[in-house]
């Protein structure tokens, strides 16, 4: 399946979640196997360059595709979670978003490994950034940032600080 069909199954959203907003939906091209199937084995194909021993994936729809690429590259994967999502002692890092701040925490020891971070999509580039903050603080090291979409027009490679592969971009 070429990406042009696989961004076919990508549903888009007018005025979700709030009105002025494009929501671009991935539910619908993951709840299709073939279509599923066909960006893992693309998306894959992107990191080759890469040398990394982990993935990191961000809450929540970077799980998805995390946890399926760290299947298919027999890897193993972090999560990284919004703020009281984890239980024990975590590493936090605090960011601000265009409508207030977040936090994003960890809880495993990661110091000397290096990781591959996915999300779904690529925006304005707070989260992303945040997360590389964040894997840096606990003495980890992000090779390359993945994601399926990016929303090349909101400028978010701009703010990461490692190379980026992304599959569709808009």
């Amino acid at each position: 399946m070429k990406i042009e069909e696989i961004e076919s199954f990508i549903g888009k959203v007018p005025d979700f979640p709030k009105p002025g907003i494009l929501f671009y939906d991935i539910s619908t091209l993951i709840v299709n196997k073939e279509a599923f199937a066909a960006s893992l084995d693309h998306f894959e194909k992107l990191f080759t360059e890469f040398k990394f021993d982990t993935i990191a994936a961000i809450d929540a729809r970077g799980f998805i595709f995390g946890s399926a690429l760290a299947y298919k590259l027999n890897l193993g994967i972090m999560m990284i979670r919004k703020k009281n999502k984890l239980p024990g002692n975590k590493i936090s890092f605090d960011y601000d978003l265009e409508y207030g701040k977040d936090t994003l925490e960890l809880n495993v020891n990661i110091k000397n490994k290096q990781f591959l971070l996915i999300d779904d999509l690529l925006a304005t580039g707070g989260t992303a950034s945040a997360a590389i903050k964040l894997i840096e603080k606990a003495g980890g090291k992000v090779s390359c940032f993945g994601s399926l979409i990016e929303l090349s027009f909101l400028n978010g490679r701009n703010k990461l600080s490692v190379p980026i592969q992304t599959l569709i971009k808009y």
